[in-house]
């Protein structure tokens, strides 16, 4: 295995931990990327990883996301991530996930972890009965914390409206056309807000099941993985996993927007400049999707109410804005400036 820094994705990140314990058969990776405004925050990932290599490319990758996410939604958090390498059949133990508990508290703080893919609010629960530095668990009606996928919809449908209204001057989504990739929590909770205001949708996901549920609930239609890329729409939303945008899929985009909530959907920085010289609107994905983490880290933090953090997710759009104005101004495009503005706020 390579060693951290001989990664292309390594960033000068502060801490690249690599967790095995052996009763459970955890095996696992935590990266922290930076910690100047704060402790390094960010969810745990479970996933079945065909090489362990791309294990340590997630959590360095996704953690550098954090950074920019937590300095870009103005949180006093720095940025980390956390793998666990599921086997082929997603095995998971609860002596698994005390052990991760127990490397999370052995870090003294430096990491806070919370819900990713493939990880439960019960989980969570799980994991905090070993670590004080974990946020999203269970809460009761109207208190802040616990799923943060709602709180991440939510931002997510406000800023592809924003985009909606600098690209295509409209106010509504009503009698527009919406291709979401993915039926989970975070695309579940746009296509039903989407629906509302008269959009129409087309999604799908890997679990086809899932996808027919959600499609039914919504008035949509269902179509094949490898489809949702090229259909003609008004707004591609990317509510899946990452990587999905590169020089091939996106020479196929027949969209004028792309926003969604997924993580790290550019497949290289080169890929930010493709998608604007192909003058498609595209919403950097760590400034969209941040409002599970506002949710999670006023629960942590507990500097919020749930009205507040209401407030703080509605400034998303606000801060899209701002890019989409800078990059209009300069010339180059929305992932680099959201970027550069990220980099000053962590002082990078």
């Amino acid at each position: 295995m390579q060693l951290p820094w001989e990664y292309s994705d390594f960033d000068d990140h502060e801490i690249v931990h690599f967790v095995t314990d052996r009763e459970s058969g955890l095996r696992a990776v935590i990266a922290v990327h930076s910690t100047h405004v704060g402790p390094g925050a960010g969810g745990v990932r479970f996933w079945h990883y065909a090489e362990p290599a791309e294990a340590v490319r997630d959590a360095l990758r996704l953690s550098r996301g954090m950074s920019f996410k937590n300095a870009m939604a103005g949180l006093p958090l720095g940025g980390g991530k956390a793998v666990i390498l599921a086997d082929e059949a997603r095995s998971k133990t609860p002596e698994m996930l005390a052990a991760f508990g127990r490397a999370v508290e052995r870090l003294g703080g430096a990491y806070v972890t919370a819900e990713d893919v493939g990880i439960t609010v019960a989980d969570l629960d799980a994991v905090s009965k070993h670590t004080r530095f974990i946020a999203g668990l269970p809460v009761g009606e109207g208190e802040v914390g616990g799923d943060p996928g709602p709180h991440t919809s939510y931002g997510v449908f406000l800023g592809i409206k924003a985009a909606v209204r600098r690209a295509l001057g409209k106010d509504s989504l009503n009698g527009l056309h919406l291709a979401i990739q993915g039926a989970g929590s975070v695309a579940g909770g746009v296509a039903r807000r989407a629906a509302a205001e008269g959009a129409r949708i087309t999604l799908t996901d890997i679990d086809r099941a899932r996808a027919d549920r959600l499609a039914a609930e919504v008035g949509g239609t269902v179509v094949a993985p490898e489809e949702i890329m090229t259909i003609a729409a008004d707004v591609l939303s990317p509510n899946a996993l990452g990587a999905i945008l590169t020089e091939e899929s996106i020479a196929a985009l027949n969209v004028p927007v792309v926003a969604g909530g997924a993580n790290n959907q550019l497949g290289t920085p080169a890929d930010g400049q493709r998608i604007h010289q192909r003058g498609i609107l595209y919403a950097p994905d760590y400034v969209i999707n941040a409002g599970g983490i506002i949710n999670v880290s006023s629960e942590y933090l507990r500097d919020a109410d749930a009205a507040g953090v209401k407030a703080r997710i509605e400034q998303v759009p606000v801060r899209l804005e701002q890019i989409w104005a800078e990059s209009a101004a300069t010339g180059r495009n929305p992932a680099e400036v959201a970027d550069s503005m990220a980099m000053r706020l962590i002082g990078r």
